[in-house]
């Protein structure tokens, strides 16, 4: 397979587009969260609750421990990282490099698409065994 790359620094194996795609689709959050992360960092706060709802990032009203977890395996995958100030991490979220290429590629085509079953079943897989695959 070739790589993909959306900076000539960095180049993605295509079963790490394929993960993080599938994780993607099977968040609870919309395009919309992830397009603002493109300038802005994201507080967890903005997204939990019906904040999350109120501000067109989340599908679904989740609670603060449920937000942050579903967070926390994007980050795993490689989309997010939390973001860091002067006295070190803070509840805010931001786009990885391959996070800011596939919200790009997204918005390019109209949107991520929907999970099916398989999606869910491997990503469930995944994020319990913490596989990289």
């Amino acid at each position: 397979m070739t790589p993909t790359t959306s900076n000539p620094a960095f180049h993605y194996p295509q079963k790490t587009l394929d993960r993080a795609n599938r994780a993607v689709r099977c968040a609870p959050f919309r395009l919309k969260f992830y397009a603002i992360m493109l300038d802005h960092s994201v507080a967890l706060g903005a997204v939990a609750g019906t904040a999350g709802i109120r501000n067109q990032y989340s599908k679904r009203s989740l609670s603060e421990l449920a937000a942050d977890g579903e967070l926390l395996w994007l980050i795993q995958v490689g989309i997010l990282r939390r973001e860091v100030d002067g006295q070190g991490l803070t509840d805010s979220f931001r786009l990885t490099p391959l996070g800011r290429h596939l919200v790009q590629q997204w918005q390019s085509v109209g949107g991520y698409g929907k999970a099916n079953f398989g999606d869910r079943l491997l990503n469930a897989l995944n994020r319990w065994l913490r596989l990289p695959f």
